[in-house]
């Protein structure tokens, strides 16, 4: 199976985070199609869908089909985390970071630039990396991290020399 990350700007459907949530459950089927995660900035404004399908019109469809306009559809690899752990929603995220990466990046040149670069996360022990999704036609990435503020996460990001186009709080 493949992951898709589905990006909606609209989710008029939840009024709070406890419909959202209550949406995600009902979305989690453990079956193909499925949701494999969901992270929202905290008004509510923006949410990014991880799901399992066979391909990109079927993940979209089941989110559209229950009630989730989807602004962007794209193939991703998860970088960071085994996909079994993600399942089980074990790590808290506070912040997505989003990049938008430089044309002419290969995904081997990327994993290689974050293996060299990610030990420097030590040098901000109060943010914790969780995970990545690349996208896999390279356009650009979402990262998640655990950490207190957002002038963390910058930091962060400044140490493992990272840019950052986009920074929301979840």
């Amino acid at each position: 199976m493949t992951l898709y990350l589905l990006e909606a700007n609209n989710l008029d459907f939840a009024k709070s985070k406890k419909d959202l949530e209550d949406k995600a459950a009902k979305l989690t089927t453990g079956e193909v199609p499925t949701l494999i995660e969901v992270q929202a900035t905290e008004d509510l404004t923006h949410g990014y869908f991880i799901v399992e399908a066979n391909n990109d019109t079927e993940a979209k469809q089941f989110l559209e089909d229950a009630s989730i306009n989807i602004n962007l559809v794209k193939e991703v690899r998860l970088v960071g985390k085994d996909l079994e752990e993600v399942k089980k929603g074990d790590a808290h995220v506070d912040y997505l970071v989003t990049w938008n990466i430089p044309e002419g990046i290969t995904m081997d040149q990327y994993l290689a630039r974050k293996k060299k670069n990610s030990v420097h996360y030590e040098e901000v022990p109060e943010v914790q990396f969780q995970r990545t999704y690349v996208c896999e036609d390279m356009s650009k990435c979402i990262c998640l991290y655990d950490a207190p503020d957002e002038d963390a996460v910058r930091r962060a990001r400044k140490a493992v020399d990272t840019p950052i186009d986009d920074i929301e709080k979840l």
